[in-house]
């Protein structure tokens, strides 16, 4: 093997072992070195020699994943945007659908538990905003959705929390690993849910309590 390929191998193996581990333990439950010999690297810092860091590999993976992604997510806008339709449904289905891939393969399924654990940090991160160069969908699906919420969805962060809940319950699903397994319905009723949460409406309690405090700085 000519040594541009023995260093492209292990960088697979690398990333492949860390996308396994990520999605049986989660990404803020692995070292480096449980990665290292998840890939049979003799080599202790093979990690940092490909990646550099932990923010390195992890960039590295959602780079790997996200333009399918987006190349999903922007030809059902664009379907969206030749329709003109007047409801969230296709906009939630737009938002979860490009994902439902990911769930088949246990490098896809690193990638959402990773993604979920990046929204669900004290300070959270946009994902998509770690893989440099990619044609970012999420800003142009955040743009769609805007003029349908409210003054008191906006302040809430329904965008915002629409995309966490995704993540979160594809990483859920993600980490049962079943081979094999038919998401299809899945898939559905998670648009649905998501769906459900952009169109819901505020209680009388909510509101008064949205009226009686200042409104905090918008996350997206």
């Amino acid at each position: 093997m000519a040594a541009g390929d023995e260093v492209g191998d292990g960088r697979r193996r690398l990333l492949d072992a860390a996308a396994e581990l990520f999605a049986e333990h989660g990404s803020e439950g692995v070292s480096l070195r449980q990665i290292n010999e998840r890939a049979g690297m003799r080599n202790a810092s093979a990690s940092q020699y490909h990646f550099g860091d932990r923010a390195g590999l992890i960039r590295a993976l959602i780079a790997e994943h996200q333009p399918e992604v987006d190349a999903g997510r922007h030809a059902l806008l664009d379907v969206y945007e030749a329709r003109s339709p007047d409801g969230v449904y296709d906009l939630a289905d737009a938002l979860v659908r490009p994902f439902a891939p990911k769930l088949s393969s246990r490098t896809g399924q690193g990638y959402l538990q990773v993604c979920a654990d990046l929204l669900n940090s004290p300070q959270p991160i946009f994902p998509i905003e770690l893989a440099d160069g990619t044609d970012n969908s999420m800003q142009r699906w955040l743009g769609y959705v805007a003029p349908l919420l409210s003054d008191e969805d906006r302040r809430l962060h329904m965008r915002f929390t629409a995309y966490q809940f995704t993540m979160t319950e594809l990483a859920r699903r993600a980490r049962s690993g079943l081979a094999g397994r038919d998401d299809r319905l899945f898939i559905s009723h998670l648009v649905d849910l998501v769906a459900a949460l952009l169109a819901a409406p505020h209680s009388a309690t909510t509101s008064r309590l949205l009226t009686a405090k200042p409104a905090s700085p918008s996350l997206r």
